[in-house]
C-alpha cells in the first residue's frame, strides 16, 4: 500500500514571523528558542529545530471538520523552515525517533481506528489502518505530548 505524508505549507504561518511578542501573544502563540534536539518538531519541514534556532509555538486546527473529532492543538514551526515535498512512502527521521499515535478517519471525518507505535514501526501501522477500505486518511500525532504531526493519504 503506497502512502503520502503531507507537511503544512509555510505560507500558512508566514504572517507570524513578522509579529512581535505582543502580536503573537494576542493570537495565543509565542516565539521560542530551541534548547535541545529533539524537542521542537517543525510541521512545515518535519525536522527537529537545532538548538538556538527560533520557532513559533502556535495553536493549529488540524482537524477543521464538522464532526465530533474537530480538533486543534499546539505545533512548532521553524522560522527557517522551507516547504518540502516528501516522496511517496517516505518516513521522515522526525517520525522514526518518537512514539506515535496513528488515527484513521473515514469519509465523514469520524475516527474508525487508531494505534500507538514506535516510530520505526509506523509503516506497519499505516498499512494496517489503510487495509480498512473505509479509511480515507490518517493523522499522526506524537503520542506522549499528543500533538499533531502530519497527515497521511493513500498515494
Amino acid at each position: 500500500m503506497s502512502f503520502q505524508i503531507s507537511t503544512l505549507p509555510r505560507d500558512r504561518f508566514e504572517h507570524l514571523f513578522r509579529l512581535g511578542d505582543e502580536g503573537l501573544g494576542e493570537m495565543g502563540a509565542r516565539r521560542c528558542v530551541a534548547d535541545r534536539k529533539p524537542g521542537f518538531p517543525c510541521r512545515v519541514s518535519l525536522q527537529d529545530a537545532e538548538p538556538g534556532e527560533h520557532v513559533i509555538l502556535v495553536p493549529f486546527q488540524h482537524q477543521p471538520v464538522g464532526s465530533p473529532y474537530h480538533a486543534s492543538g499546539p505545533i512548532f514551526v521553524r522560522e527557517a523552515a522551507v516547504d518540502v515535498a516528501l516522496p511517496a512512502d517516505a518516513i521522515p527521521d522526525l517520525l522514526r525517533s518518537r512514539l506515535l499515535s496513528v488515527r484513521a478517519y473515514d469519509a465523514h471525518d469520524l475516527m474508525i481506528d487508531a494505534d500507538v507505535v514506535n516510530g520505526p514501526d509506523v509503516e506497519g501501522a499505516i498499512e494496517r489502518l489503510f487495509g480498512d477500505e473505509r479509511a480515507r486518511y490518517l493523522h499522526v500525532h506524537f503520542a506522549r505530548p499528543g500533538c499533531y504531526a502530519c497527515r497521511v493519504d493513500r498515494a
